[in-house]
């Protein structure tokens, strides 16, 4: 990135009334920025946290089976397992807002690369499942605080360059889920067939991932807390005022939903039809890697559109028949089942962009981010938990299967609502 790139030499104050409302923000005055090598190192940060914000869950999807029977699971607390996630993202990232102002974003995000990999060490040696829940929230704790300040970051480093650096960063969060997804097994064969080995094995790519922070630990200049919409005579911003807001939090809780379900049971749907493990877990990598280049591609088309409700209803169209496909063919029709699924679980960086550009101020795109994920992410609990249920006492994949296809109707209306051109400001 040049320095005529950075926001440190775009005039003061400077206003496009053309923009989408929430692209219509202020930036900082000339030659007060950082110098350019900061901006290349919060790039190669955000890249490599988002490379590690979902390997610890993907991982486990592809080894669910041998983790079940290791650990002596039912269906049911198999169910649990992949309830995780959604909830520790919604109990540890609502506590991101508050953690950033007291440290800095950049000293938060350092620490969750730290918990993460933890996390990823411990999972492995602990035995039984308590032992084994107990470390995956750590590493998940580090991953909710990380979803929530990586919007953030955007906004405070890049505000004129929100969708192509929320693209960046999705692209390579999508990257990472997909390369856990498809080389966990090879790599567990490989090292003697234990899924320990298999899982601990990410920890080193989270190691990597808390280099780049470190220099960023002490910055706090214009963290989230710190901007003026946090000074004692700004208005309070009442978000949960806000239709905007909810009607994100809903979206980004019924996608979160779907993609959970998908991450923790699409190989094994694939698997009881009869595909082996190692093709079920390249499926599970085929949907995920279709949010490599699509996560790149659609931020930065949302980020030019006033209103994201057409990218809403294209890929809940594309969710609608990928589940139809696995009712009717799971197998027959498995590499298109995969494909549709990996494009409707784009609508993750979509929610995410959307996020970004619903504030005007990076004090804003904070609460949002930590309202929006936290309560979507605590919507998404019940849907994993419940799959594994209806899969365990119906023998089957067709009512849960159904219950997916049931939930995507209201994940695209929430979506419609949430990509009208308008910012929570205008409704606090």
């Amino acid at each position: 990135m040049s320095a005529d790139e950075t926001p440190s030499r775009i005039p003061a104050r400077t206003l496009n009334p053309t923009a989408p409302a929430a692209s219509r923000t202020e930036v900082p005055a000339q030659g007060t920025g950082p110098a350019p090598w900061v901006f290349r190192l919060v790039t190669v940060g955000l890249v490599l946290t988002a490379l590690n914000l979902r390997p610890a869950i993907t991982s486990l999807g592809a080894l669910l089976e041998e983790v079940r029977d290791g650990l002596h699971m039912s269906g049911s607390v198999a169910g649990v397992l992949t309830s995780v996630p959604p909830l520790c993202f919604a109990v540890f990232g609502v506590m991101a807002p508050r953690l950033a102002r007291r440290f800095g974003a950049g000293a938060v995000v350092c620490a969750g690369m730290v918990a993460i990999t933890a996390g990823l060490v411990i999972r492995p040696l602990v035995g039984g499942t308590a032992g084994f829940l107990a470390a995956s929230a750590l590493a998940l704790m580090g991953i909710a605080v990380s979803n929530v300040l990586m919007p953030v970051i955007v906004k405070r480093w890049f505000p004129d360059r929100v969708g192509s650096m929320t693209g960046l960063y999705s692209m390579a969060l999508a990257l990472g889920t997909s390369l856990a997804a498809a080389v966990t097994v090879p790599m567990t064969e490989a090292m003697g067939g234990s899924w320990k080995a298999g899982l601990g094995v990410w920890a080193a790519l989270a190691a990597v991932a808390i280099l780049p922070w470190i220099p960023l630990v002490r910055d706090r200049g214009d963290a989230p807390g710190h901007s003026a919409a946090h000074r004692p005579d700004a208005p309070a911003l009442r978000i949960t005022r806000s239709r905007t807001a909810w009607a994100l939090a809903c979206f980004f809780g019924l996608q979160a939903t779907a993609a959970y379900i998908t991450m923790g049971w699409m190989p094994q749907i694939f698997r009881d039809a009869g595909v082996s493990a190692g093709t079920a877990g390249v499926l599970l990598a085929l949907t995920m890697a279709m949010g490599v280049p699509l996560a790149f591609v659609i931020p930065r088309v949302a980020a030019r559109m006033r209103n994201q409700g057409p990218i809403v209803v294209f890929l809940g169209a594309c969710g609608l028949i990928g589940y139809a496909g696995l009712y009717l063919a799971p197998s027959g029709g498995a590499w298109l089942w995969a494909l549709l699924l990996g494009v409707s679980n784009c609508a993750f960086p979509l929610a995410l962009t959307m996020i970004g550009m619903r504030s005007r101020s990076g004090a804003g795109v904070v609460r949002l981010s930590a309202f929006a994920q936290s309560t979507g992410y605590l919507i998404s609990i019940p849907g994993p938990l419940l799959v594994g249920v209806l899969y365990q006492h119906s023998g089957g994949w067709g009512l849960p299967i159904a219950l997916m296809a049931a939930l995507m109707v209201p994940q695209m209306a929430a979506g419609i609502l949430a990509g009208r051109d308008r910012t929570i400001e205008d409704e606090s």
